[in-house]
């Protein structure tokens, strides 16, 4: 049986993003626990060359909603400035893009099997087809800056565990 481009794109990006939402929330009720300010997070690095907290969310979405979004224009760049959020703002954008996501048909994605795109950073311009855009550049990112925020946040002492990071999983009924 074949797999759609659905199925490898957006089916991941919106099991990720539960679970990167769960984390979310399960961070905050910690973080409110201990009377520790969760904004505080929101810059929070686990190395001093490494782009903060904030900066990983948003790429998770630029990654995924984004992703599709470029695929559909024929053109993606690299991530706009990050917005001035704090923690609530940063959940808020998660759960937006996964909306936006799930907004999305099958049929819709899979149309664009083949389609041009290219990935254009300064000078630079990088030629793909969809579906290996998708597979071999969007979601690596995808999954590096989702697994790098849930990284911050067990740094900063929420108890996760890897089943907070794999969100809802597709099993066979």
């Amino acid at each position: 049986m074949a797999i759609s481009l659905y199925e490898l794109s957006v089916t991941n990006f919106l099991q990720t993003l539960g679970g990167v939402e769960g984390f979310l929330g399960r961070g905050l009720a910690h973080l409110q626990d201990k009377k520790i300010d969760p904004d505080e997070v929101v810059e929070a690095r686990l190395a001093p060359d490494m782009l903060p907290f904030k900066f990983q969310i948003h790429s998770v979405i630029h990654h995924s909603l984004g992703a599709i979004r470029g695929v559909q224009a024929g053109v993606f760049k690299p991530p706009t400035p990050v917005p001035a959020l704090d923690y609530a703002g940063l959940q808020k954008s998660v759960a937006e893009a996964r909306e936006a996501l799930q907004q999305l048909k099958p049929d819709e994605v899979n149309s664009l099997m083949g389609k041009d795109v290219v990935f254009e950073i300064g000078d630079r311009k990088l030629p793909f087809a969809a579906e290996s855009f998708l597979q071999s550049f969007s979601l690596p990112n995808f999954y590096f800056h989702a697994t790098t925020a849930y990284d911050i946040l067990r740094h900063k002492g929420v108890p996760l565990g890897k089943r907070d990071f794999l969100g809802r999983m597709r099993m066979k009924t």
